[in-house]
């Protein structure tokens, strides 16, 4: 079992940053694949970035390509999301989830855990 809560959610005006964090708890972090992805009012989840267990590999929507940087540290049980250059449109719930697959995965189906989510606001 992986235990995810999300942080450093919050509003903020476009053309702005934020720095998501996502705090795992319970069995060995380091081996799971992790991911972010978001919800908008009305909208499905869409996946927004993605890093494999090493964190050598990442991969991003090509909607925030760019702008969005996935990090993770091991060490701290912990995964970011640097989000710069905001946009209203990157409004949403965002939630980090933990996949036991061996690469960089961006499906919603193979990420076994999720968080509560953080709402993220981007104001015009």
């Amino acid at each position: 079992q992986v235990q995810l809560v999300e942080s450093g959610g919050g509003l903020v005006q476009a053309g702005g940053s934020l720095r998501l964090s996502c705090a795992a708890s319970g069995r060995t972090f380091s081996s799971y694949a992790m991911g972010w992805f978001r919800q908008a009012p009305g909208k499905e989840r869409e996946f927004v970035s993605a890093i494999s267990w090493s964190g050598g590999s990442t991969y991003y929507a090509d909607s925030v390509k760019g702008r969005f940087t996935i990090s993770r540290d091991n060490a701290k049980n912990t995964v970011y999301l640097q989000m710069n250059s905001l946009k209203p449109e990157d409004t949403a719930v965002y939630y980090c989830a933990a996949s036991p697959s061996s690469g960089v995965t961006t499906t919603p189906v193979r990420f076994d855990y999720w968080g509560q989510g953080t709402q993220v606001t981007v104001s015009s």
